[in-house]
């Protein structure tokens, strides 16, 4: 009886802590930009996804130190004959944390994932639609929180190869 009595306990105080784990996790801002209004058919356009991580938290880097933590990681899909680029993910800080003896490879503050998109020169659609399926685990000082699952979808309007388009966003792709 007494042993059902402590498993009983034990599952109680695991619950109430997660649940408390769970109020605490931050709230992590994910947009998607593209570095032009448009984009010409047979050109590459740049395209991020930036990550706003409020202050006291982080988020592991794509390349953790220890295997027992999830990576941050950005997989895109795209519209039928376009084709994505690698994601070019940022510098990772190292950092020491309560809950680890070691550093840990993070990202803090606004993290920002670059990739570029390709529409074919033969594109015949009107616009180019992505979908980015972001994974990344969050964490403060003293504990990791369940990984989490964004979904941000991003649409560009397809012009012809000869006509202008207007650099926007220079804040995530640089002042160009």
């Amino acid at each position: 009886m007494r042993s059902i009595v402590r498993l009983f306990l034990a599952i109680t105080i695991a619950f109430v802590f997660q649940t408390i784990a769970f109020a605490q996790a931050p709230n992590i801002g994910v947009n998607g930009y593209f570095a032009s209004e448009k984009v010409q058919k047979g050109r590459v356009v740049q395209a991020a996804i930036v990550i706003d991580i409020p202050s006291g938290y982080h988020i592991n880097s794509s390349r953790p130190l220890e295997s027992f933590l999830i990576p941050t990681s950005l997989k895109v899909e795209a519209s039928s004959g376009v084709r994505v680029g690698p994601v070019a993910y940022p510098r990772a800080a190292l950092r020491k944390f309560k809950f680890s003896q070691k550093q840990l490879s993070v990202y803090e503050n606004k993290v920002i994932l670059r990739f570029n998109v390709t529409v074919p020169a033969n594109y015949s659609g009107g616009s180019v639609g992505l979908k980015g399926h972001l994974r990344l685990q969050s964490c403060n000082d003293e504990v990791c929180f369940p990984p989490r699952n964004f979904e941000q979808n991003l649409s560009i309007d397809v012009t012809g190869a000869n006509d202008r388009v207007k650099r926007v966003n220079g804040w995530v792709f640089g002042g160009r």
